[in-house]
């Protein structure tokens, strides 16, 4: 299972960016999609996920201002990112939960892509 995460960017604050993360490969299906960041030197945090018949949910630092959605047919997630702030810079990894053939639930994260929140 291959994730591609696409859309990173430098914008000023108070801009919006959108990601998108799309998942190809061999699974069943894929259950957990999410967005997670981290600053060099610091640890990986959640971010935003969307779970398949449950919805969204964020981190309460992006909490009305990111929004999170899936094409479930396309296997894709979106992130869409507005007001963005200086402390919103970081890479951007797309996380995903496959489950293959015999009901297994594997991890598989996307590349990063690098959001940079400047003036």
């Amino acid at each position: 299972v291959q994730l591609q995460a696409f859309g990173g960017g430098l914008v000023q604050p108070g801009g919006s960016l959108t990601l998108s993360c799309a998942a190809s490969g061999n699974f069943f299906t894929i259950n957990y999609m999410g967005w997670y960041r981290q600053v060099q030197g610091e640890q990986r945090e959640w971010v935003a996920a969307f779970v398949k018949n449950v919805g969204a949910n964020y981190a309460d630092s992006v909490k009305g201002r990111f929004t999170v959605s899936r094409d479930n047919d396309k296997y894709t997630l979106y992130l869409q990112m507005n007001s963005l702030m200086a402390e919103d810079t970081a890479v951007y990894y797309c996380n995903a939960v496959a489950v293959d053939n015999n009901g297994i639930g594997r991890d598989y994260w996307g590349q990063g892509t690098q959001v940079t929140v400047s003036s």
